[in-house]
């Protein structure tokens, strides 16, 4: 069972430790994830490939090639990864090997992804009004149009809440919205902290850290006062973050940049 971690999360109680070392060198990663304490999920737009990394030794222990560039991805199960691309590429993660599983066509390019109650949640290239589908692709839910003005931009990195609540980061619009599953609109988040969104993940119902690429840091959201805060900088070793996973387990904070050697990894005290 994880730990709860503080509602008091404050600069002060992130704490830098060793990167981890990418063994190819400089890499596109589009996305990462944790599979398990040790573990990290990560997709290689360099390579066109999905690996998971060892996070003590810095060692790729498997990987699997497909055949688009690889932008987003995220857990349906413990044992199953979503992983986005002209279709989304089932993977099955099975103790230190990684396997191709059943692909899921869908009607567009996906861009966003985030897998929500047993369907995932997706946002497409082409268009800005993201979709809940099943599991065999089938559209469950959509982003409700009428009578708003386009409400996305560019909605690119999503993440789920342990209630089931989903945060889109706008990379254009600069914005962060919550919805629930059913994508019904709850809250939409603005601060001059927040410049060009990119990665984003939940710690808690009430803890949502975001990568701010436009001013390289990374920024805290607390949905229920409506309040954001810097939480590191560069002097953190912050550079351009693209990409953000959060491990209940270890309580660290893995942060990529999108053009990178190393994956930075912070400390929660």
């Amino acid at each position: 069972m994880s730990t709860p971690v503080s509602t008091d999360l404050t600069p002060a109680r992130l704490k830098r430790q060793p990167d981890i070392p990418l063994p190819e060198g400089v890499c596109s990663i589009g996305d990462l994830t944790v599979v398990s304490p040790d573990l990290l999920l990560v997709s290689n737009f360099s390579k066109c490939s999905v690996q998971l990394l060892d996070c003590l030794k810095g060692e790729v222990v498997s990987e699997v090639q497909l055949r688009d560039y690889l932008y987003r991805m995220c857990l349906t199960d413990r044992n199953t990864a979503a992983v986005q691309g002209r279709k989304i590429q089932m993977i099955k993660v099975k103790g230190r090997t990684l396997t191709k599983d059943r692909e899921l066509t869908v009607s567009k390019d996906v861009y966003g992804l985030t897998s929500s109650r047993n369907s995932l949640v997706v946002a497409y290239g082409s268009s800005p009004w993201p979709e809940v589908i099943s599991m065999d692709g089938t559209v469950v839910h959509q982003f409700d149009k009428s009578g708003k003005s386009q409400h996305f931009n560019d909605p690119s990195f999503m993440c789920t809440t342990p209630g089931g609540s989903v945060f889109i980061s706008d990379i254009d619009a600069h914005t962060i919205t919550k919805v629930d599953a059913q994508l019904n609109l709850l809250q939409t988040f603005t601060s001059p902290l927040l410049q060009e969104p990119r990665g984003i993940t939940a710690v808690t119902e009430d803890l949502i850290l975001v990568c701010s690429r436009g001013n390289n840091s990374l920024v805290l959201l607390q949905p229920s006062t409506n309040t954001m805060s810097t939480l590191l900088g560069e002097a953190d070793g912050i550079e351009l973050p693209h990409s953000l996973t959060y491990c209940p387990d270890q309580k660290k904070v893995y942060v990529a940049s999108y053009c990178t050697e190393t994956i930075k990894v912070y400390q929660v005290s």
